[in-house]
């Protein structure tokens, strides 16, 4: 269903009304018409918002001969300014001026509480006046209108200044007034476009992250799109995804920003009573998070401002939350911009359990799978292989030559070592990820004992120093699933025939600190020219997000061939 758009004002007919008004009057005045005319097609051009106010302000002081100008956007709770656009101050006094008005005081806060046209020779006379920052030009004449769009105050049009050192008189009063009405009329229109740009561009952020939690990627990958869309569309600061974590309490599990944050891992506590109501489905607004008391988390929300926490919940069930905010001292979110986060966070938390349904299905799938191959390896593959033992046994037993018979025993020797890492690959596959052992090392040996599988040999592998004890939980689960990748290309693409692993918890990376750095190195056929990065740039995103870096290096290979995957983080 399309959804009634509010009949604007026809600008023609505006002008045509505006200019009626004018007539019997002065005929400086009724000359000053075709001057007008202009201002109002220069001011209807266009339909960005911004560009709109900044071409409003340019207008009216060209139209009433003021050095300055500027537009006031009255906030959608109705105190103070959302908005404050200049015309006539350049950006080095800007700079000097410091923070813009708010509208909660002085002269502008009046015009404000009550919006009428204001007419001043002497500023500084007005009782209302509050004076001048520090930088700020000197101004004494002035001249204020209000703005409105559709009946509703939007702001007001200020002026000060005229050029030529007089006063505004009441011929520039009535051309402004003109001016402001079709000034609301072309506000309207931006505001109108504004807001259906801004639910497009939402709708087009929901079927991206949507299409990359189905795609069947990885998951970390995915959610790290939720948060770069959210941090994108609400233009804010960062983009946070937290989910439950095993203590209680939401861990942040993505995270967007620049420069990178890292805030990656941290654990909101329970007790936190914004925590308390994103698990409960509602949705937090924050004004301000480096002083608002509800954020415990004193170090990560001290560097923002205005923030939207919003639950990811979908059918009853609350999955995480997803946090924008922005940087200290920027705008407020607007409503529209709140329900919009709001829908787009409901849509991200159902695409969220329709992948974690898919991956279930897929899980299961594999795991059947997996059964499936143990078993054949136990029943099949093993009994051949102890059977063929058996007869090479027998054989040396019966042979009278020395040389055959020690050939025949080493044969037999490798024959019990490859039942031994087959039975250790079997009992890999049969492994569930509930009853994965704790340490970093067992970790390790596991997904190389699992790779053996698809790749057809085992790698070969050094873990040095104490990984167990020196590694914490959270690099230990971004190198596993490091090392995942960098097995799973080498699969893949490399074509490889000899792969070597090596994890060392003793490197001094180059800022001096110790850290651990995981080389899986092969003798494949290196990385193509065009070809795709994805999966390196995944590694380097989980190793910057950690403080660490990664890169690529030639691989064991004759003259250097292959690649060798190099993933370090601090410890």
């Amino acid at each position: 269903m399309t959804a009634a758009v509010p009949d604007l004002p026809d600008p023609l007919e505006a002008a045509t009304q505006a200019t009626r008004s004018l007539q019997g009057l002065s005929t400086e005045l009724t000359a000053r018409v075709p001057q007008l005319l202009e201002a109002m097609r220069s001011v209807g051009t266009g339909l960005e918002l911004h560009s709109t106010l900044d071409r409003i302000c340019e207008t009216a002081a060209e139209l009433a001969g003021s050095r300055y100008a500027a537009i006031g956007v009255v906030g959608e709770e109705g105190e103070g300014l959302s908005d404050f656009v200049t015309y006539g101050v350049d950006a080095d006094v800007a700079r000097r001026i410091g923070r813009r008005p708010d509208g909660h005081a002085g002269l502008l806060g009046a015009l404000i509480r009550e919006p009428r046209t204001i007419r001043l020779a002497d500023l500084s006379a007005d009782p209302r006046s509050a004076g001048f920052p520090p930088g700020h030009p000197p101004m004494r004449t002035f001249l204020g209108v209000p703005i409105r769009v559709q009946g509703e105050i939007f702001g007001n049009l200020y002026l000060a200044e005229k050029s030529d050192g007089g006063e505004f008189n009441d011929y520039d009063v009535h051309m402004v007034r003109v001016l402001a009405t079709e000034a609301g009329i072309a506000i309207g229109n931006a505001r109108l476009y504004e807001a259906a740009r801004q639910r497009e561009r939402w709708i087009d952020g929901s079927v991206a992250v949507t299409t990359a939690l189905l795609s069947g990627g990885d998951a970390d990958d995915a959610l790290s799109v939720v948060a770069e869309q959210a941090r994108r569309l609400a233009d804010a600061a960062a983009g946070i995804v937290l989910l439950p974590a095993e203590e209680g309490g939401l861990e942040i599990v993505a995270v967007s920003s620049e420069p990178a944050s890292p805030a990656l891992g941290t654990v909101i506590p329970p007790e936190s009573a914004v925590v308390g109501r994103l698990l409960e489905g509602e949705a937090v607004f924050v004004d301000d998070a480096s002083t608002d008391p509800r954020m415990v988390s004193s170090r990560l929300a001290a560097r923002y401002g205005p923030s939207m926490l919003l639950p990811l919940h979908s059918g009853g069930r609350v999955l995480g939350a997803l946090a924008t905010p922005r940087a200290r001292g920027g705008r407020p979110f607007t409503e529209a911009e709140r329900t919009l986060a709001t829908q787009f966070a409901s849509q991200a938390a159902l695409a969220l359990m329709m992948a974690e349904a898919q991956r279930d299905r897929e899980r299961l799938a594999v795991y059947e799978d997996r059964d499936r191959i143990a078993r054949d390896l136990h029943d099949l593959v093993i009994q051949r292989l102890f059977a063929t033992g058996m007869m090479l046994e027998s054989a040396q037993r019966r042979s009278v030559v020395p040389t055959v018979r020690d050939g025949v025993g080493k044969a037999v020797d490798e024959l019990d070592v490859t039942i031994q890492e087959i039975r250790t690959a079997i009992f890999a596959l049969q492994q569930g990820p509930a009853e994965a052992p704790s340490g970093l090392r067992t970790r390790v040996l596991r997904e190389i004992n699992m790779a053996a599988v698809p790749l057809g040999f085992k790698p070969a592998h050094r873990l040095l120093g104490a990984i167990d004890s020196a590694v914490g939980e959270l690099t230990g689960r971004n190198l596993i699933a490091a090392l995942r990748e960098a097995l799973s290309n080498a699969f893949r693409h490399a074509q490889a025939t000899r792969i070597e692993v090596v994890v060392d918890a003793g490197v001094e990376l180059p800022d001096g600190v110790v850290g651990v750095r995981l080389s899986v190195a092969d003798d494949g056929v290196g990385i193509p020219e065009g070809g795709r990065r994805s999966g390196l740039r995944n590694l380097a995103r989980r190793a910057e997000s950690l403080g660490g870096s990664s890169w690529c290096e030639p691989g064991i290979g004759k003259d250097g061939g292959g690649t060798t995957v190099v993933w370090q983080a601090p410890l």
